[in-house]
């Protein structure tokens, strides 16, 4: 029987959880550049505001949950972009905003932080 130490356990959990953040954000960007290729008012750019408002509503509430162990000021960087994100989402889904390029480039850039 394998035995191991919390420490080593805690360590794989956080690898395994930060590798499905990762696989998340893959899935919104691909679903975002879908939905910039074909336009705002497209099938894609449903499910891509569909998605992306999922699943930064469930980082938002876990990052503003008391249980978080990131620290509190980076948990209030990436709500502050979660909401960002949600909002440019809604004026593009209302026809104020024509481009999805701003939250490809965001979601990126935080997708490839969670490589680090």
């Amino acid at each position: 029987m394998y035995q191991f130490s919390y420490a080593e356990v805690a360590q794989e959990s956080s690898a395994t959880a930060r590798d499905r953040e990762h696989e998340a954000f893959g899935h919104m960007i691909e679903s975002l550049k879908r939905a910039e290729a074909a336009g705002p008012r497209s099938r894609e750019a449903i499910d891509a505001i569909h998605v992306t408002r999922n699943l930064w509503s469930v980082l938002v509430e876990d990052l503003a949950s008391p249980e978080n162990v990131l620290p509190e000021e980076l948990r209030a960087g990436l709500i502050s972009i979660g909401l960002w994100v949600m909002r440019e989402a809604e004026a593009i889904r209302l026809g104020r905003v024509q481009s999805f390029a701003a939250m490809i480039e965001v979601t990126t850039m935080i997708r490839d932080g969670l490589e680090a």
